[in-house]
């Protein structure tokens, strides 16, 4: 259903450095640069970051990227440590959600939550 997401920050090429270490555990990278924008993906940008454009505080949004297995949500957990940044939730179950649901959640530099998940049992 969704083709692609953007995201405002108020420092690009730092949200994409912090990105580029975050999401290489899922496969993601640094596709394309578009002036002030940087797209991520696996095959073609779904990701985009770009700068802020107007006034007033964002508000926290909530991004959850595509793990194939929970390794990859362990390893996407380890960049988040290795860059410092806040640990929302370490990896775990979360079966209210459904019973083979994985995730990690973590506070990027503009303060949203970002999660990287896995939907496949252990």
């Amino acid at each position: 259903m969704i083709d692609h997401i953007s995201l405002q920050v108020a420092n690009v090429q730092a949200s994409a450095s912090f990105y580029e270490t975050l999401l290489a555990p899922l496969g993601a990278r640094r596709l394309l640069e578009f002036g002030d924008f940087v797209g991520f993906g696996t095959t073609r940008p779904t990701f985009w970051l770009g700068p802020v454009t107007n006034e007033g505080v964002p508000r926290e949004t909530h991004v959850a990227f595509a793990a194939d297995d929970r390794a990859a949500v362990t390893a996407f957990h380890d960049a988040a440590v290795e860059l410092g940044t806040e640990i929302l939730h370490a990896p775990r179950e979360w079966p209210q959600y459904h019973p083979d649901y994985f995730g990690a959640f973590v506070r990027d530099p503009d303060g949203n939550n970002v999660e990287a998940v896995c939907h496949a049992p252990a």
